[in-house]
């Protein structure tokens, strides 16, 4: 492994690495790692505990209040830029496509094992903290890979599409021919940059989004990728049967308007939040699920009393079930 200083500059290194799938591919992915000269060094009486963070579609890792955040709980963090992502860009190839959600295993797979050699001898017991997108390929992935990690945790993750599985299913019929002929083709769906607007500093929110990895209007929709979503959501539906404690994060509302709105800065402007919020008991056995009240898409990238809201809920989680 070699770490290199990352683009966020003192306290995060970064280290690029490839993995084949199951096709024999072999994609780049990125893993990032917080390292304060600060460290908390909470918990080090006890066995190793870690966190691994996977963004939502069109996004990458730049929280690094979440880092923090976790670090001060005696976590070491650890994100996951996923091919066809943020640090793992590649010229030439489409940004944010994914044919079939499983291609995301051999680096995650890989990422896991990086974390365990990063600290030495000794287990360490590992979290999986993923957001939008990446909470459906973290749900996903504990599914397939039983006893991997201890905890899972979900910011606003896409279990489902808007209204219902009736949608899906509609959806699915539309899309899976032309994914089948035609993998790559991009679909002319509307588009909009509202959940960008409120969160990017160069609009209406406070963080600082570099455009190449965290573009306005997101990368375009191709018919594979979709058809790979709506795959992994009809599944998530069957029910997954995670055995772990689960943790879903979302707003207490939605606002999906298809013109910009003020509500836009208190509520998610990408899911349906109650469609999400009722799917969430297919997960697993144990789910708690929490309703934020003025939270955004990503809830920790809420206005400040909001996501300290959602830190404190996280936190109080945490104690129950990962102390």
């Amino acid at each position: 492994m070699e770490w290199q200083s990352d683009i966020l500059g003192p306290g995060f290194e970064s280290c690029a690495f490839e993995a084949a799938g199951e096709d024999g591919v072999r994609r780049k992915a990125t893993l990032v790692r917080f390292t304060p000269p600060d460290a908390s060094g909470v918990g080090s009486a006890g066995p190793r505990r870690a966190v691994l963070f996977l963004h939502g579609w069109s996004d990458y890792f730049f929280n690094v209040e979440l880092a923090r955040f976790w670090d001060a709980h005696g976590f070491e963090f650890f994100a996951l830029d996923m091919h066809n992502h943020g640090r793992s860009l590649q010229p030439g190839t489409h940004g944010g496509y994914v044919a079939d959600l499983g291609n995301y295993d051999a680096e995650i797979v890989t990422a896991v094992g990086m974390i365990a050699e990063s600290g030495g001898a000794g287990p360490v017991q590992l979290a999986l903290m993923g957001h939008s997108t990446g909470g459906l390929v973290a749900a996903l992935w504990a599914s397939r890979n039983p006893g991997a990690v201890s905890q899972l945790v979900l910011n606003s993750p896409w279990l489902e599409m808007h209204g219902s599985a009736l949608v899906r299913r509609a959806a699915w019929t539309m899309v899976e021919p032309i994914a089948r002929l035609r993998p790559e083709a991009v679909l002319r769906l509307p588009e909009r940059g509202f959940y960008w607007r409120s969160i990017s500093s160069s609009a209406e929110g406070e963080w600082t989004l570099d455009p190449a990895y965290r573009p306005p209007l997101a990368f375009p929709v191709r018919a594979a990728w979709l058809s790979a979503i709506l795959a992994g959501q009809a599944k998530v539906a069957r029910g997954l049967r995670i055995g772990v404690p689960i943790l879903v994060l979302l707003s207490a509302a939605s606002e999906n308007g298809m013109v910009w709105s003020e509500e836009m800065r208190r509520a998610d402007a990408v899911l349906d939040v109650n469609t999400i919020a009722a799917r969430a008991v297919s997960l697993g056995r144990s789910v708690t699920v929490e309703r934020i009240d003025g939270a955004l898409h990503d809830v920790f990238l809420s206005r400040t009393d909001v996501r300290a809201d959602a830190y404190s809920r996280l936190a109080r989680w945490i104690r129950g079930y990962a102390a």
